[in-house]
């Protein structure tokens, strides 16, 4: 069965406002690696469209970008498959992206019951409502050694039935300071 990774920059503060992030290459070079291993990326519409088409438009058009951009954007088109839950998008650009506006926890469970590599969710919104479901099973932050003191939070609004309690498999820091985390959940 697949497992539904969940990966996200965020600040010491927790805040996880993309505009308030770094993204210098070894950022894009983890989660280059990280998308490489999956064949399922899941978004909600706001995500959906600060990727598309930017990284696609980066894979096309390598003129002028740094390396670890165009590796970042050739790892995101070769994904197979794009999910994305929404109920106010009303297309996509791209043949391999599906919008969904069936209720989320079926469709999560019906895609790790599927062949393939594992299933990596991004964004905030549909994060945090797998992980009021329980279907996350592993957790992965990139820790950045600043403190915005504004944005979005990660986790903010997040009812959980019980405390969650997860296992830390993995921690890299990086030459910029921002700490890469891995988290099972036990």
């Amino acid at each position: 069965m697949r497992k539904i990774i969940y990966a996200i920059n965020m600040t010491v503060d927790g805040c996880c406002d993309h505009t308030k992030m770094l993204a210098d290459e070894e950022i894009h070079e983890h989660y280059a690696r990280l998308v490489r291993s999956v064949d399922v990326l899941v978004f909600g519409r706001l995500t959906y469209q600060l990727m598309v088409p930017y990284w696609p438009d980066i894979a096309s058009n390598t003129s002028g970008q740094t390396k670890s951009d165009i590796d970042f954007a050739q790892a995101f088109c070769s994904v197979s498959r794009i999910v994305v839950f929404s109920r106010s998008l009303a297309r996509v650009e791209e043949e391999r992206t599906r919008i969904v506006r069936a209720n989320l926890k079926d469709e999560m469970v019906k895609l790790t019951q599927e062949s393939g590599k594992d299933i990596l969710v991004g964004g905030v919104s549909i994060p945090s409502q797998l992980m009021e479901l329980g279907l996350i099973d592993e957790y992965r932050f990139v820790v950045q050694p600043t403190i915005a003191g504004e944005g979005r939070r990660l986790f903010g609004g997040v009812n959980l039935a019980d405390r969650l309690q997860l296992k830390l498999v993995d921690s890299s820091t990086l030459k910029s300071g921002c700490v890469a985390l891995r988290y099972l959940k036990r």
